[in-house]
């Protein structure tokens, strides 16, 4: 997507001091309803459902991934893990947020584990790309997984370090992946409306999502 943006593209973290003021609140509307799945976009869900937030590259891909899987109840896509407050896709594209694009999944454990779920997103892109994936390039497109639970903290470090294995065999560097909880990465911020289920509504749209063809072994879940 960072062609909409060109050369205001950073691929150098930013620093809290110099990140974009930002906003009080939101400065559009985030809808009450998923256009695919028919739930809540921003809950409640049922009793026992999990969330994790997950930054694959350009979000509109990612999120589709994850509400064609079976088990989840919900997606939505949003920015996270940088420092300006509320910020907009243009903010957030100038990568002088410090935020990533994210998509938050809300699933039930008794139907897809945490282990599932991360294989899922190993599967589903390039984790060795550093601050881009693929043709999509700045920090905004960096590996993410913010956990919301000890559990799936876990599972993120186990298949991390099982993916890795099968990556250096199939010639693949070092995982870039940031793992680290939701409470570190701080708020999640909902992108805009049009963001929201971008690929339902335009089936034709950018995807720039793709895997390795790598694929990550399934390891005890606990």
């Amino acid at each position: 997507m960072n062609w909409l943006f060109g050369s205001a593209l950073s691929s150098t973290m930013v620093v809290p001091e110099r990140a974009l003021k930002g906003h009080e609140g939101y400065t559009y509307s985030v809808p009450a309803t998923h256009t695919v799945l028919g739930t809540p976009l921003q809950g409640p869900w049922p009793e026992g459902t999990r969330t994790i937030v997950l930054g694959m590259g350009c979000f509109w891909g990612a999120e589709r991934i994850f509400w064609q899987l079976p088990g989840v109840v919900s997606t939505s896509v949003g920015y996270q893990g940088g420092y300006t407050p509320y910020p907009t896709y243009e903010e957030t594209c100038t990568g002088l947020t410090g935020h990533a694009e994210v998509v938050q999944v809300a699933y039930d454990p008794a139907v897809v584990s945490d282990a599932d779920v991360l294989r899922t997103f190993w599967e589903s892109h390039d984790p060795t790309q550093g601050y881009r994936q693929g043709n999509d390039r700045g920090t905004q497109y960096r590996s993410t997984v913010y956990t919301t639970t000890p559990e799936q903290a876990a599972a993120a470090e186990e298949t991390r370090a099982a993916y890795q294995q099968r990556l250096t065999q199939a010639g693949y560097g070092e995982i870039t992946t940031e793992i680290r909880t939701a409470d570190e990465a701080g708020p999640y911020y909902y992108a805009e409306d049009y963001h929201q289920q971008y690929l339902d509504k335009n089936p034709n749209g950018y995807c720039g999502i793709g895997g390795t063809g790598v694929s990550c072994p399934r390891p005890l879940d606990a």
